[in-house]
């Protein structure tokens, strides 16, 4: 191998998923859109199961963002009855394999029931080390990085930081997913090409892989094309590709 395949990526650490198409997936077998929606979940439970195949620890999926409250009422009620049923069904199939769930987003819009269906599943998988599978619902970036400065100038306030000490560190420190590594891979299918509203702090240095599959159409060799793209990508993080190669890690942005 050569010193050049020696500093590629060979697989992430961390993958977020924008899981775009089931619409227009259902459209396209002439299905209502709740057809599509459940056949998304089923690739959802494909997806963990290729990720903990292939070790990779963390799994981040948005499932529901802020602005989805825009689609109909019908589509939010038939989502968020999907989102009650794969609580109730698939929590324990999660901790038997050894994956840990845990839901980011802000919770305060959700019924009290799926509230407390989110806690137990995250309380049963608390333990699990296989894979961390976290789910975005009623996620946004914006809203993580205004619900993090908020925490950080309450410090501010109560006298613990002083505000020019106020940095970087003290609101990545209080996002959503603060303590594991940031993604490596981004996925968006469903041939779209931006990021809507999601991870915008934790993207920074992320590689992105957009592909025109529909989400209900991306299987096990859809994620394998992915990671492929992945491992012959250089990650720079603001040095030079010579740099890179030489292993110098002084260099800053």
């Amino acid at each position: 191998m050569s010193s050049a395949d020696e500093n590629l990526p060979a697989m992430p650490r961390h993958i977020a998923v924008i899981m775009d198409g089931n619409g227009r997936w259902a459209y396209r077998q002439h299905l209502p859109r709740v057809a599509g929606h459940r056949r998304g979940a089923e690739v959802v439970r494909e997806m963990v199961q290729s990720c903990v195949d292939i070790g990779i620890p963390y799994l981040t999926l948005f499932a529901f963002s802020t602005e989805n409250w825009r689609r109909p009422v019908l589509e939010v009620r038939l989502l968020m009855n999907l989102f009650r049923l794969l609580l109730r069904r698939e929590a324990r199939k999660l901790h038997e394999n050894g994956v840990r769930l845990c839901i980011i987003g802000d919770r305060s819009a959700l019924d009290c029931d799926i509230r407390q269906l989110v806690e137990e599943a995250e309380a049963l998988t608390c333990n699990n080390k296989r894979l961390q599978l976290n789910l975005a619902v009623n996620y946004g970036g914006r809203w993580d990085i205004v619900q993090a400065a908020r925490a950080a100038m309450a410090a501010v306030q109560a006298g613990e930081l002083a505000p020019e000490d106020f940095s970087e560190a003290h609101i990545a420190q209080h996002l959503c997913l603060a303590d594991i590594p940031e993604p490596d891979l981004l996925i968006r299918t469903g041939g779209e090409e931006r990021i809507s509203n999601f991870l915008i702090w934790q993207l920074a240095y992320t590689e992105f892989y957009f592909s025109d599959t529909l989400w209900p159409d991306f299987d096990r060799m859809a994620l394998e094309y992915a990671l492929q793209s992945f491992a012959h990508r250089q990650r720079r993080f603001g040095r030079t590709g010579d740099q890179v190669l030489e292993g110098d890690c002084s260099a800053s942005d």
